[in-house]
């Protein structure tokens, strides 16, 4: 049952605030999520060669697909269930337990003995990984203001490549043998995750949960004072608010209602926001779980140097959403997805052909994938971006988690298994029919952000998707 009329200002007080240490606070303590996702994706990568060694795990290039795929497939279960319950129990709570469940299960990792025990404690980290996307991307839109909301979204989501050249970095001292046994050296490298990991969840006790969520539950005096405080913390001179929301709060929104919004009023939203994020998701496995693999199996490169190639790719990806985030709040959302998503596409059908004829090397190989990184990466962080800005407040969280979810499992799962199967065979043109194959998808995703796109730049989120409870 909805609780009586009140009208609130809550929203427009958070959008007019200054950028302040708060804001940076809330930017690292919740950003370091896809950090930690890209040292893992990364550490993993780098380290499939050399889990085929039979001092270590000895595994297949079958087995280290499936080894991702249980990490992405953890994260689809994950963002499903703590997605709902974000919206159901708020923000803050759930997205310090999904940060102990990361921690644990990474740590449990660094001591696997087989595959199926390495592919059940990634299950477990992946569930971490996967409930953090809702919770986090959920509560920086809420505490960001309107207008450098879109490049503060695509620096934290891209920040996942500062987690990857990290993880590149690691593996090259780790696995090299000088300083550790390698069995001993892939290990150490899933501890960094959990050490770091350990502090933020430290550091997250001085986030507040969403006086949005917390004013659309029926938290209406704990929104207020939630406010105050921030604007204490900002501790400027701040305008008057400009413009107020009637909304009919609810202690909890069913799960039917969610559904409901999603796959009526806004199923355009719908099918925009899982045509980004499939496109995407298939890309970006596709070459970063399995790209070990191809450095040694086509260019015969060394499987503890593996890192060397990884590392520049992931610089090169950071500096992407970094360089061009701000153009999405300057030239607008609909023109820079659209763009990024059809330039990446396009680049991508020239380099698969002059991978398939082999005239690339390893180091070409990798300028060409950080020149398509470079755009694809901002691409990427912007689809984040739109499913967590174009559906109403109260199926925000779920919103993001199912549409991560279906696109990470159309073509998260998808991608590590059927290019494990492209590099097994041992054909360059078996493997550039794959990433062919991914550019369709971004061409595609481009021409439904055309067609569906929408244009949310500086403005509020109560005006890009009106919350449910503000219909009565």
């Amino acid at each position: 049952m909805s609780g009586a009329e009140i009208t609130t200002d809550i929203p427009a007080r958070i959008d007019r605030l200054p950028w302040s240490n708060f804001h940076l606070l809330v930017v690292v303590a919740l950003g370091v999520t896809w950090i930690l996702d890209g040292l893992e994706v990364t550490i993993v990568g780098s380290i499939g060669p050399i889990l085929k060694d039979k001092q270590t795990l000895g595994l297949t290039d079958q087995d280290i697909g499936s080894i991702a795929a249980s990490y992405v497939g953890g994260a689809v279960c994950g963002a499903l269930l703590f997605g709902w319950l974000t919206d159901r129990f708020g923000r803050r709570l759930i997205f310090n337990i999904t940060l102990g469940i990361y921690m644990v299960g990474v740590l449990l990792t660094a001591f696997a003995w087989n595959f199926w025990s390495f592919a059940c404690f990634n299950v477990i980290t992946g569930l971490g990984i996967g409930g953090e996307y809702a919770a986090i991307n959920s509560a920086i839109d809420e505490l960001i203001p309107a207008r450098l909301r879109g490049r503060i979204d695509l620096i934290v989501n891209g920040s996942y490549w500062a987690g990857a050249a990290v993880g590149a970095a690691g593996s090259l001292l780790l696995l090299s043998g000088r300083l550790v046994g390698i069995d001993t050296g892939w290990r150490l490298g899933f501890g960094i995750g959990a050490a770091l990991s350990a502090f933020i969840l430290l550091l997250r006790r001085y986030v507040p949960e969403s006086p949005r969520w917390q004013i659309t539950h029926g938290h209406e005096a704990e929104a207020k004072r939630t406010t105050d405080d921030i604007e204490h913390k900002v501790g400027k001179d701040l305008p008057p608010p400009k413009n107020t929301l009637k909304v009919h709060p609810k202690k909890v929104f069913g799960f039917g209602l969610i559904i409901g919004a999603m796959l009526g009023k806004n199923r355009g939203r719908s099918f925009l926001a899982l045509s980004l994020m499939v496109a995407q998701a298939f890309l970006f496995n596709a070459v970063f779980f399995t790209y070990g693999l191809v450095l040694t199996k086509f260019y015969h490169i060394q499987e503890a140097r593996a890192g060397v190639y990884i590392l520049p790719l992931a610089a090169g990806n950071f500096l992407g959403p970094l360089l061009l985030g701000h153009l999405f709040d300057s030239i607008g959302r609909k023109k820079m997805i659209a763009g990024t998503y059809g330039l990446s596409g396009l680049l991508l059908i020239a380099v698969s052909v002059l991978f398939g004829m082999g005239v690339l090397t390893a180091w070409t190989q990798t300028f060409c994938w950080m020149a398509i990184f470079f755009i694809a990466s901002a691409a990427a962080s912007s689809a984040y971006l739109t499913a967590s800005e174009i559906f109403p407040l109260e199926t925000r969280a779920m919103a993001i988690a199912l549409f991560y979810a279906l696109g990470t499992l159309i073509g998260g799962v998808t991608a590590p298994f059927l290019f494990g199967h492209l590099i097994g065979s041992g054909s360059q043109w078996a493997v550039a029919g794959g990433y062919a194959g991914a550019a369709g998808l971004m061409l595609a995703a481009a021409v439904c952000e055309i067609v569906l796109g929408v244009e949310a730049a500086g403005r509020s989120l109560e005006d890009v998707a009106q919350p449910l409870s503000s219909s009565g």
